[in-house]
């Protein structure tokens, strides 16, 4: 379910940063109910991202707006309906108030779902004790990051906040978003090998998905059911828990 794209707004006691709310989603924390907060800025910019306009630090828009007391509102109308929120972005981690918005969170008696793409290890360290899930994004093999992203250094980030979720022993999903003409075979299966080196346990193959992507040279180039069975086969049997995502 797509974000609702929304005008920033800043809540200085949390610093917290809102891009955007979806209400339900059965996607966003696997087997539960959940309602998903976008938080807004990205730093990396990798080219095939479905929620270009979560990347900026202010929203380029004039709709409405939404502050985290609009969001605790509508948590507390929707106990009993939801089991979770997820905090998604953009990035959360870039966020000074994430740790006491999840513990807000938990204390409505909502278990709390994370995605990041592990750009600040260190952030990461202090809110993976908070989380109940946490979702990474593996852009690439490790030492090829900056070839999606756009950043030097990022795939140092990601690798060292990869074995951070790992050790920390919190309930994860990795998972790749797989384009055809950004990584071939060898990469996926370089990918998995790392995951599985380091003792990853859950592992997903995402499709690149045309919808939200602002770089139209990707959506045309892209091919339906670019995994084939036989790769999606290798990857699945090195870990506990593997899921294909068509698009």
């Amino acid at each position: 379910m797509k974000s609702t794209k929304l005008r920033l707004v800043t809540e200085p006691a949390d610093g917290l940063l809102i891009g955007g709310l979806t209400a339900l989603s059965t996607a966003d924390y696997p087997g539960w109910l959940a309602a998903v907060v976008f938080c807004q800025g990205c730093q990396w910019r990798c080219d095939y991202c479905h929620n270009p306009h979560l990347l900026p630090r202010q929203v380029q828009s004039s709709e409405r707006s939404i502050s985290w007391h609009d969001v605790t509102a509508f948590l507390e109308r929707r106990r009993g309906l939801l089991d979770a929120v997820v905090f998604s972005g953009g990035e959360p981690t870039l966020h000074a108030g994430l740790p006491a918005a999840i513990c807000k969170v938990k204390d409505m008696g909502y278990a709390v779902g994370l995605h990041t793409a592990g750009i600040h290890p260190r952030k990461l360290r202090i809110v993976l004790p908070l989380v109940d899930w946490v979702a990474m994004d593996i852009k690439a093999p490790f030492g090829d990051y900056a070839r999606i992203t756009g950043v030097a250094g990022s795939g140092e980030r990601a690798l060292e906040s990869m074995l951070q979720i790992i050790a920390s022993g919190v309930a994860h999903e990795f998972r790749t978003t797989v384009h055809p003409d950004l990584l071939t075979r060898d990469a996926i299966f370089d990918i998995a090998t790392s995951l599985q080196f380091h003792g990853a346990r859950s592992y997903a193959l995402q499709e690149f998905r045309a919808q939200g992507c602002s770089q139209g040279s990707l959506a045309l180039e892209a091919q339906s059911q670019h995994i084939d069975a036989a790769l999606a086969h290798a990857v699945a049997s090195r870990f506990e828990t593997f899921e294909l995502r068509r698009s």
